[in-house]
């Protein structure tokens, strides 16, 4: 199966790290979002993380979507994911099926396993655990969303049974590609993942390839594919300012990695964003750095992020610009008429 025939979408994701306090950052995404929307972006994502606040800023996606509904109008707005076992399954049916009739139909849900394994333990749940605590909610998000019985004879209002056409499974793992695909849903790739030891020079694509396979080998007859491609990418004007604020960003976070016992290869600048998968520099440099990305090749759905670059948010602006200016379009994609209510990412699975 391919999905060379189908329109690429274009998305932003976002994790709230703006170099600034709560408040602000979440008013600086609100404006990223509502410009990516100006510009003809097809969907913006934002990220579930508690506590670290280097590490992501938002533990509440829902709520800070909820606060987009009356900004915008047409992006569609998803989770880049809610982190499952760590929520309350029926609690996250009922706040999904809410937003998704606040946003006139426009919610997108992506789900994943979770984080860092201390992340958990607030939550009365052992990392250990998670995989298996992840398909029982899943499954149980899924029999509410469609009105089934719950526990003392409790059925979902509002029901949302369409949201299940509107899942996306965030994996680094063939086996997790298998399982998305199996289920019918969304495919979210990741903007990095980590290198095997034996094989640390590996790239990204040739990790993520296997992964769409198996989501692929594993798809229902006739379901049409939905695979989510996050990429790194902080685009301007020019290559030397590009490359001077990747510098600050991505020795920002090699230093919190140090911390955490991580080692990063390298120290140039050029190092730092090979080790990040960091596509960086004018529209010709990322186009190129872009095309030569096999795994992106295969996706439905661009979706671009300045983590862990994280420039000022007037460049994040212009880098927009830039992506649904130059960028995207050089790789398949094409914005919708501006009469247009926008693509509707599930409509088709």
């Amino acid at each position: 199966m391919s999905t060379s025939a189908l329109p690429k979408r274009l998305g932003f994701f976002s994790r709230i790290l703006d170099q600034a306090d709560a408040a602000e950052r979440y008013r600086l995404v609100t404006e990223q979002i509502i410009h990516a929307e100006a510009q003809g972006f097809d969907s913006a994502w934002v990220a579930q993380h508690h506590f670290n606040g280097d590490e992501g800023g938002l533990p509440a996606p829902l709520v800070f979507l909820a606060g987009l509904a009356s900004r915008t109008s047409r992006i569609r707005l998803g989770t880049g994911v809610i982190t499952l076992p760590m929520e309350n399954p029926v609690r996250v049916a009922e706040d999904t099926a809410v937003l998704d009739l606040m946003l006139g139909g426009r919610l997108e849900v992506g789900f994943g396993t979770g984080g860092t394994p201390q992340a958990f333990l607030p939550f009365g749940i052992e990392s250990a655990e998670r995989g298996p605590v992840y398909g029982k909610y899943l499954a149980l998000v899924r029999d509410a969303w469609a009105g089934q019985e719950l526990a003392g004879g409790n059925r979902l209002y509002p029901t949302a049974p369409h949201l299940a056409e509107r899942v996306w499974q965030a994996t680094f793992s063939v086996g997790g590609g298998e399982r998305a695909g199996r289920d019918g849903d969304g495919l979210m790739l990741s903007r990095t993942q980590p290198r095997p030891d034996d094989a640390p020079d590996t790239e990204l694509w040739d990790l993520q390839n296997p992964i769409i396979d198996a989501y692929f080998a594993a798809l229902p007859k006739g379901r049409a594919p939905r695979i989510l491609g996050s990429r790194s990418l902080f685009v301007a004007d020019d290559r030397k300012e590009a490359l001077r604020f990747a510098d600050i960003g991505l020795r920002r976070s090699a230093e919190r990695f140090a911390a955490s016992g991580f080692t990063v290869r390298g120290d140039t600048t050029a190092d730092l964003i090979k080790a990040f998968d960091v596509h960086v520099g004018t529209p010709d440099d990322v186009i190129a750095s872009l095309s030569a990305d096999t795994a992106l090749a295969r996706v439905t759905d661009l979706v671009f992020q300045v983590h862990s670059v994280d420039p000022p948010h007037a460049h994040i602006l212009r880098s927009l610009e830039l992506i649904a200016q130059k960028v995207a379009p050089a790789l398949g994609w094409a914005p919708q008429p501006a009469a247009s209510k926008g693509p509707q990412l599930a409509a088709s699975a």
